[in-house]
């Protein structure tokens, strides 16, 4: 897809900008002799930045805009390396908000609905970004955090909340809960906005099927404002993003040539009006495609497609690279078996190989030792590699609040 003139301006503004000030990216673009944006030529010369980018310039180096500007700070969820950290200024804050409340609306959110809020508060961008969205709509906001799953439960009854947000991790945690305390029928919850980690259509059915509700997947990320920068509509047909505040491309991740629209690859995102920490051609190694053409609802808004994973989940056993989105592939093929497994892959030095045991959890009603041996035959025939797999009962394997951590590699880096 390529950028409208509009956008083309707007990008233009955004160097004209950052070349003015001492920031990471505006020495950069300096010098690199990159002044002005006219073309899409010329836009393509912009090198890609990167998070390696923003934590050698912790940790304010990207800001590009004076210390009395900036009003919010906010942090990335990750837990390796130095922290991101991005500054606001009072115009992204609102922006951010309008794109949420945008994201509300088109998941046929109004201001009578009652919103339960479960994703972190603080440094990162979840509750605060889910909260302001609501504020903005006019919805009543219950801003729960995450955890207490008791007092969740209590508020949730009492309150009538109708929507919740919340990690797809934590809303499987709830909607067990519900199930095993039997309260469905006190629940009044008709819709579930779930972002910040990809799940699987398995899990995705069971959440649907427990609660009771409509399912919206909502994009975004700590770099490029937060959660809020896109979200399905009740097509469920991929995700409508706001392209007057962000531009998407789709690059192939070996080479960086776009890619053409319908062809998966990963997603690079320009923000167009950010003022605190301007980005332009983000990598966020997260793996779609541009779905070409109109959506049926009507939205005039481009839409992405679901979010496959990122190209930096892959890991490699035997020589065999692998994604956790085939693994629940396979597992999605396996009666009785959840959503729910985590791999532990380690090195047998003895015998020199890479040995990888796969934990599945399946319902009583199967046997175990048949739906694991199904379970390793279609790794061998789909991935040509051979796990040790071990079945446990449903609830086995630890639930969370946050993103859940499936694959663990124990081999020496």
């Amino acid at each position: 897809m390529k950028l409208s003139e509009k956008q083309l301006e707007l990008v233009d503004a955004q160097v004209k900008r950052l070349v003015k000030t001492d920031s990471y990216y505006g020495k950069m673009y300096r010098e690199a002799g990159i002044t002005e944006i006219k073309s899409q030529e010329d836009f393509e010369k912009i090198p890609f930045s990167s998070k390696a980018d923003l934590r050698n310039a912790y940790p304010l180096g990207i800001q590009a805009v004076p210390d009395e500007e900036v009003v919010r700070i906010h942090s990335s969820s990750g837990t390796t390396g130095k922290p991101v950290i991005i500054p606001y200024t009072a115009k992204d804050v609102d922006d951010w908000a309008i794109m949420f409340a945008r994201c509300y609306e088109t998941a046929g959110i109004t201001k009578k609905d009652r919103i339960q809020i479960t994703p972190g508060y603080g440094l990162w961008t979840a509750g605060i970004g889910f909260q302001a969205g609501c504020e903005k709509l006019g919805a009543m906001a219950v801003p729960m955090g995450p955890g207490n799953t008791d007092k969740q439960l209590q508020m949730m009854i009492d309150l009538e909340s109708t929507v919740l947000t919340a990690t797809s991790s934590y809303a499987l945690l709830l909607a067990e809960e519900i199930n095993k305390r039997g309260i469905r029928d006190q629940i009044k919850l008709k819709k579930g906005i779930f972002g910040s980690e990809r799940w699987s259509q398995k899990m995705r059915d069971y959440i649907q099927k427990e609660l009771g509700i409509e399912l919206y997947d909502i994009y975004g990320l700590t770099e490029i404002y937060g959660p809020g920068i896109g979200i399905n509509c009740d097509k469920q047909h991929g995700m409508h993003y706001w392209d007057d505040y962000i531009y998407i491309e789709i690059i192939n991740p070996a080479t960086g040539e776009q890619v053409e629209d319908g062809e998966e690859g990963e997603i690079v995102i320009t923000t167009l009006v950010k003022e605190g920490a301007p980005l332009l051609r983000f990598r966020t190694h997260d793996i779609s495609r541009i779905i070409p053409g109109e959506c049926e609802c009507g939205s005039k808004y481009p839409r992405l497609d679901i979010i496959k994973g990122r190209s930096d989940d892959m890991f490699k056993v035997h020589g065999v690279n692998m994604f956790p989105s085939q693994v629940e592939e396979i597992l999605g093929m396996v009666d009785g078996v959840s959503s729910e497994y985590n791999i532990n892959i380690a090195h047998d030095d003895e015998k020199n190989r890479d040995v990888i045991l796969v934990t599945v959890e399946a319902e009583g009603r199967v046997d175990f030792e048949k739906t694991g041996q199904s379970i390793k035959e279609l790794f061998k025939s789909k991935m040509s590699v051979t796990p040790k797999i071990t079945v446990v009962p449903v609830g086995t394997l630890p639930r969370t609040e946050k993103k859940a951590k499936r694959i663990i590699d124990h081999r020496d880096k």
